[in-house]
Formats: structure tokens, sequence, C-alpha cells
């Protein structure tokens, strides 16, 4: 199939002005096929010629003006259309287009537990060529009349507003001017909830199966909506630009959620069917956030061609977190974003394959390339730099560039030369410089601080490597004298901001509290003694990585857990992960010092940030296997402390927290295995599936259960979630017969969908089974790279993330990755994701390595 080139789109925007499509779709032909019939209504504006996408089963038919043409001239994906003149044209395509079981087109599920089918439609970057045929490139905007024949009982939902017409017929309302990627079909018997606001009819929908388990959430989901959807109407001139609201919660979605204009789908593992906390709610109201932004950015005003996709991702993840923390009660957002999200950003920014928020046009010549930057900086880094940008800017002023930027593209395309000079027309600050320096640049910036001190006044000087400027809050504490604060807490002496570089002319300032302070070059000088603790960045509104001068440190040994806003213990915790990483700091202290600090932890997310980095990374990657036991003896001793802790049943989110990770720390199965057969933690929670599958699991790589009981769990939790969790499961067994039926499963069956193949390589690949698989290591490139070829880039981009060998850390391994990345036959999604990996084993080795 062939990729679309830059060059491509730009000459075919030139040639086409595409009006309407009507497409017709049939979901009764099968369960391999639906039928799919296409009229694309265009003018071509000058003689010459161009092609169409699709991607058929069958193309049975297609037609120009009247005349037929011969399917047979289908080359791959493009049907070329030769000799237009000059004028309006009529083209009419009939095709049968394949189901998907990856998640990507028109992807179908059966749900196990009951039998009911749902389809639905994920048309991201090129998919729309399998559901129908297109111009298929973002700036070829048109209007989308859609009418859909279905089973009856079934409901079908859209871009817009459907009515039933009887027989199974839907017809769906024409929708503005939007890109092809942007076409949403979702269709099966969904159970829903609807309501009215703003006059606009909003729906919530999922699976029958799991009704009982939306309608228990229903009120806290339709809450946020309301009040993210008033809170932008707060924000921005232009209103809602589509005629209703539906948010679909959809099985095995490959993304977290997809901006579909007026018809958002998200993957269904956020309708809870287990106990969650209060932090996973909150990342659910952020991702309601996130893409009710896109409505405005990315769907009114839509990027031109890829290159700019960040700029899209960018603002919705800054406004998802800002917009629901100031709309809803989950006013901690940026917690969760410092010390769960920002990490991703700064991993990304720290490998081989970095690239600039805003790559260069050149470097994103075609949409395979574009697919790569669905990254870590598109996301956490672009909103940091956002957000750094509005801490210079001042938030009415960036506010005023954003609703310029709509009113003047509303129901068009811009670049981010357009957004820059939108942003520039509503301030006199040097906006076009900022972006050259914080978005055509790559890599992480780290501040070091310097502290001296005399009699009566202390001094910081901060080291700067990098070359971005940066404007951040320093915060200053002492230890607390107070008795009632206990003897390792801290309070805030004072907060001050300073630029860096700083202004090379002195220049005195007031701080909060009122004292004096002096800039002189690249030093401030406060009052006072030193404090026992500086933070730069204590506000986390620029992107940069952080250290802690010796005195500091020293200080957070004893005090962290005693840092009294969150946000700055984030910025700490942040600090020690970046150290360990970087070979700085030994993953044992960083151990000890979670042991030490974590139960008396009150923030959720910064205790579930922490110990997913010290499970999943230092006790399973960063030490050796010599090591392992003691790390996850360290692990288990501090959660058994937090389970203490919560007995007395007032914050079951850590309790939850502190049981999940108990489980999965555990090296003996005799604790997990009486919970599971008990049914029960003592004193709470109950199991429920999620933690009934997370111990049998857990008990599978121990080697303390068998196929007997992942049968027996199966038959109990018949669910789509069972059926992944019993994969996990038989993956883990520690068991060759075990090994070879999983890896025949995921690399040669090819009947996997994209879920049961994540969870099957999920529980394949354990730190405590490295000498069982050793044999796969070498096997693992070749047939990874053969079955990306097969299945296409999103089970590519399974394989590549959750079926490789990570816990295979030694050289002999790393040679054998680096050797694999010559191979040209890796497919783009492949490569990248390779590449990413063999880099974090290059830096997993360094660690051990270093300490």
């Amino acid at each position: 199939m062939s990729v679309l080139m830059r060059d491509e789109a730009q000459a075919r925007a030139q040639f086409l002005d595409v009006q309407r499509y009507a497409v017709d779709l049939d979901l009764t032909a099968g369960e391999e096929t639906f039928d799919s019939r296409t009229v694309i209504q265009f003018t071509a504006l000058a003689d010459g010629d161009t092609f169409v996408e699709i991607k058929p089963a069958t193309l049975r038919s297609i037609s120009l003006d009247g005349h037929a043409l011969d399917p047979a001239d289908l080359d791959g994906n493009r049907f070329p259309l030769t000799g237009l003149t000059a004028g309006s044209h009529e083209l009419r395509i009939d095709a049968a287009m394949r189901y998907s079981r990856t998640g990507e087109g028109m992807h179908r599920f059966t749900d196990p537990t009951d039998n009911e089918t749902y389809v639905y439609t994920q048309l991201f970057m090129e998919d729309v060529q399998r559901v129908f045929a297109a111009f298929d490139q973002p700036d070829l905007k048109s209007v989308f009349a859609l009418t859909v024949t279905a089973p009856e009982g079934w409901t079908v939902l859209g871009n817009g507003i459907a009515e039933h017409t009887g027989d199974g017929r839907w017809t769906l309302a024409p929708t503005p001017p939007v890109s092809t990627y942007l076409v949403a079909v979702a269709a099966g018997p969904w159970h829903s909830v609807t309501t009215e606001h703003a006059g606009l009819p909003f729906g919530i929908h999922c699976r029958r199966s799991l009704a009982p388990h939306l309608d228990a959430d229903a009120d806290e989901i339709l809450d946020i909506t309301r009040a993210c959807f008033d809170r932008f109407h707060e924000k921005f001139d232009e209103p809602y630009p589509f005629d209703s609201y539906d948010q679909a919660f959809v099985p095995e979605f490959n993304a977290g959620a997809m901006e579909n204009p007026g018809l958002v789908t998200f993957r269904d593992e956020f309708i809870y069917r287990s106990a969650v906390t209060d932090t996973e709610r909150q990342t659910r109201g952020m991702v309601i956030a996130h893409e009710m932004a896109h409505m405005w950015f990315g769907d009114l005003v839509t990027l031109t061609w890829w290159d700019d996709i960040w700029l899209n991702e960018s603002f919705a993840e800054y406004m998802g977190y800002q917009t629901l923390a100031e709309a809803t009660r989950f006013t901690d957002t940026w917690v969760d974003f410092g010390v769960a999200r920002k990490g991703w950003g700064y991993d990304a920014d720290q490998r081989p394959s970095t690239h600039p928020v805003a790559p260069d046009p050149a470097a994103v010549p075609d949409t395979a390339s574009a697919m790569l930057n669905f990254d870590g900086i598109s996301y956490a880094k672009g909103a940091s730099a956002l957000r750094q940008l509005v801490a210079w800017l001042g938030e009415k002023d960036f506010l005023a560039g954003i609703n310029t930027h709509f009113a003047r593209h509303r129901f068009g395309n811009a670049t981010l030369a357009d957004f820059i000079d939108n942003l520039a027309s509503a301030t006199d600050r040097d906006v076009h410089a900022w972006a050259d320096q914080w978005l055509r640049t790559t890599g992480v910036d780290t501040l070091t601080p310097h502290l001296t001190e005399t009699d009566t006044t202390w001094s910081l000087t901060v080291d700067h490597q990098g070359t971005r400027p940066h404007r951040i809050t320093v915060g200053t504490y002492d230890h607390a004298i107070d008795t009632q604060s206990g003897p390792d807490r801290l309070v805030l002496r004072d907060r001050f901001d300073i630029g860096i570089p700083q202004e090379s002319n002195p220049r005195p300032s007031t701080t909060q509290d009122g004292d004096s302070t002096t800039q002189d070059g690249d030093t401030t000088t406060r009052p006072g003694r030193r404090p026992a603790l500086v933070v730069l960045n204590d506000l986390d509104l620029t992107y940069a990585k952080i250290r802690l001068d010796p005195g500091s440190w020293n200080t957070l040994l004893h005090s962290l857990s005693g840092i009294p806003d969150a946000l700055t213990r984030a910025v700490v915790w942040n600090a020690a992960r970046d150290m360990v990483r970087d070979g700085e700091l030994a993953p044992a202290t960083y151990l000890e010092a979670a042991r030490t600090h974590l139960p008396h932890e009150t923030d959720l997310a910064l205790l579930q940030g922490v110990l997913a980095f010290a499970d999943t990374q230092i006790a399973a990657r960063y030490v050796t296997p010599e090591d392992r036991p003691t790390a996850l003896a360290t692990l288990t001793a501090l959660t058994r402390d937090l389970i203490r802790r919560t007995e007395d049943g007032t914050q079951p989110g850590l309790r939850l927290t502190a049981v999940r990770h108990f489980i999965d720390a555990a090296t003996q199965p005799d604790t997990i295995h009486g919970w599971l057969t008990d049914g029960t933690v003592p004193g709470g929670p109950e199991l429920d599936p999620e933690l009934r599958w997370r111990i049998l699991t857990r008990l599978a790589v121990l080697g303390a259960t068998d196929e007997t009981a992942i049968a027996a769990e199966l038959e109990a939790d018949p669910s789509a979630t069972g059926q992944e969790g019993a994969a996990r499961c038989r993956a883990a067994l520690p068991t060759a017969e075990a090994k070879a039926a999983a890896w025949h499963a995921m690399f040669t069956d090819d009947s996997l969908s994209n879920y049961l193949f994540t969870a099957t390589a999920q529980g394949f690949w354990q730190p405590e089974q490295t000498d069982l698989v050793t044999t796969y290591v070498p096997r693992y490139y070749p047939e990874a790279t053969a079955l990306a070829v097969r299945r296409g880039p999103a089970i590519a981009e399974a394989a590549g993330r959750y079926a490789f060998p990570a816990y295979a850390i030694d050289a002999d391994s790393l040679h054998l990755g680096e050797q694999a990345l010559t191979d040209q036959a890796l497919i783009p999604a492949l490569r990248r994701k390779l590449a990413d990996q063999i880099d974090d084993l290059s830096r997993a080795l360094t660690v051990r390595n270093a300490h």
C-alpha cells in the first residue's frame, strides 16, 4: 500500500475542491465484510490527473461522471483519475470492505459475555480508506452525509444526530466541513444514557454487558462533560461547532480516545468494572476534557499536514489538565501530570528518536513518518511548553491569540506559522523567537542550583545546561519548629520567580513575603540564612530536568514526605527519577527513599507514580537479577505498611494502590493465594475481577497455579477482560509448553485481536523467567518484523511495546537489537518502537553497571 507523500497532498489540495461525500454503509452483509457505497462531488480546479484512495476487499464498480471505470485499475490503495477537466465531477464507488480485528478502520467485536456484536470506526491518519473511498488528507475538508443499514436492535451513532427511518436504516445529519480522518460511525446494541445541555443532545454509550457500570458512573461522567463544556465556552469565543455531543466507550480501542466531532470514542476500560482510585477517575476526566478541547483545536480548525499534529495534541493535553482543574472537583491535576505524564516526555526527548515538538516539514514527508510522532514529545513535552508559554505570556493574552486563531480559520486548516502569528497578534512579546527556542529544538535542559551564604544573606546561582529560556519559581523551605508538625516536617519560607538566563543588569524585586531579592547576572541574593531546602521549578511551570544541591538532598532524605505541597513533592520525586535514569542516584537509594516516605504520602497520584517507577523500572530492570529479591522485599514492606495504615477504611484509594503493588511484588504465593481463596483482603477490599486476575497472574509467574485454576476463573468471568486475563495468565506460566503456545499465538497464528495479542505479550516476558525464555530473544526480531509486515502498524506497535524482551538486559541482547535495526524489512512503526526499546535497554544496562 502506498503512503501519501506531503508533496502529493500539497499538489492535490491545489488541484481539488471537495464539496460533499454521500456514504452508504451496509453492516448486514456478514461477519467478514460490509458494503460501502460512496458518491463524491468535487471540483477540479484545472485540467489534470489525480487519484482517490480505497482499501477494499472487492472493488465492485467505480464510475466518473456516469462513465464506468475499470476496477482492475486499482493500484494498491490508489485508483487513478486521469484526464480530468476543470469543473465539477461526481465519483461513485461500490465496494466490499473488510472488518478489522486490530482497531483500525471498521473494527468488529463480539462480546463473549452475551454474544452481542459491535462495530466502530477509527479512521485516523489514513484508515478512512478501510471504510470508504476518499481523497484522504486533512486539508481536503468536506461535508459528509452518511446512511447506515444495521441489524435490527442496533443503534447507530455518528458525527451528527442519527435518525432511525425503519428497516434498520439510519440517516446521520450531514456534518459541517471536516477532515476525512474525523468521520465516525459506531453501531451495535448500545446501552445509552442521554440528556440535554445548552440546547444540545448529549449521550454516553457502552456495550450492554457494561450497562450497570456505566449507570453507576453516569452522573460523574456527564457532570464532568457539562462542566468542561461550560468552561470551554467561557474561554473560547467560538461556540461548540457541531449539533450533538456523544461519547461512546468502545471495545478493543487502541488509543485512549479519539476526537471525532460529535462522537468521541473512548477505550471502554474507562467504564470501570472493578474498584479504581480517585486518580484513575481524574485521568478519565482529563481524557474527557482533552477530547472536548479538540472539538475546537483539531476539528473546527485542523492541521494542514501531519507535521503539525503535535499542536493538536499539545493544546488538548494542556487544556485537558487545566480545564479539568478549573471546572471540576479534580483541582490537583498538574500533580498527576508532573509525576506520571511528564516523565513520558523527558524519556522520549532523551532517546535517539527525539524530534522537535514542531518538526521541520521535511522530517514528515509522508503519513508513515507522521505516525511516529505520537509520543511523549507531542503530548507531554508539547503541553509543558504551552504551560511555560502561558506562564510567560499570561493566560489573558494566550486565550486572546487562541480566539483569533479560531475566528480566522474556523472549519478550515492552519499551520504552526498561523498559530504563532495569531498568538503574536495578542501580545508585545516575541512569540516567534519563543517558538524557535522551544518548539524547533530537541532535548531536555538541566537546571542545577549552587548555593553560597554569608552571615546575613544567601545566594543562588543556577547552572543551565541547554538553550531554552525558562521562567521558573524557586521554592525555599525550612524545618518546622512547631512540634505539632512533627520532627521531619518542612514549611515554606517563600517562593520567588527568576528568569533563566537571568537579566544582565541588577534589579531588585520583592517576593510574596515582602523580602527583597536582587538578581545580578546569573546570581540571585536573598536575605537570611540559607534554607534547608531549595527547589527549582517549584510550581512545575517549565520543562527541564532539575537537580538539587547537596544540602537540599540531605534534607530530602529525611523530610521529603514533610514537604507541604504535593506539586513540589512531584517535582522532587521527578528529580530523583531522572537522577536514577542518568546513573547519578543508585536505584537502591531511590527505593529506600520510597520505603521511608511513601508510607506517609497522602497524594494518590504521587503514590501511584512513584510505586509504578519503583516496580516496573527499578525492581524489574535497573537492579540486577541477584538484587531483585531485595528490591521486591523493600516494596513488599512498603506496601504492607500502607495496608496497615489504611485499615480504618478512610483512604480506600491508598489502600487499593498498596494492595495492587503488594500483589505485584509478591515473591511467595501463600498470602496472595489466601486472599484469592477467601475472596478478600483481610480488612478489605473484597476481590473484584481486576484484583482476582492480578493475583492469578502473579501466581502464574511464581508457578503457583495451573491451567485448571485459570479455566475456572475464566468460567466465572467470561467477559472480554476475563479473556484477556486468562491469556495473560497462560502466557505467564513458567513452563516450556506454555511459552511455546503463547509464542505461536502471537507470531504465527495471526488470529489474536489487538487486545488479546497485548495480553499474551504482557504475560510472556517476566523478570523471574529470563532463563526459561532466553531462546526466544534472538527469535523475537525476525518474527516481529515478519508479523508487522503481515498485520500492519497497530499490531506492529503492540509487538514493539509489549512483546519486546525488555528483561533480557545484557550486552548480547543489546547487540542483537542494534543489529536488528539494520534490517530494511522493518516497517516504520516497528522500527521506531524497537529503536526506543533498544535505547531503554542500553540505559538500563548503563544504570546497572554504574552501581
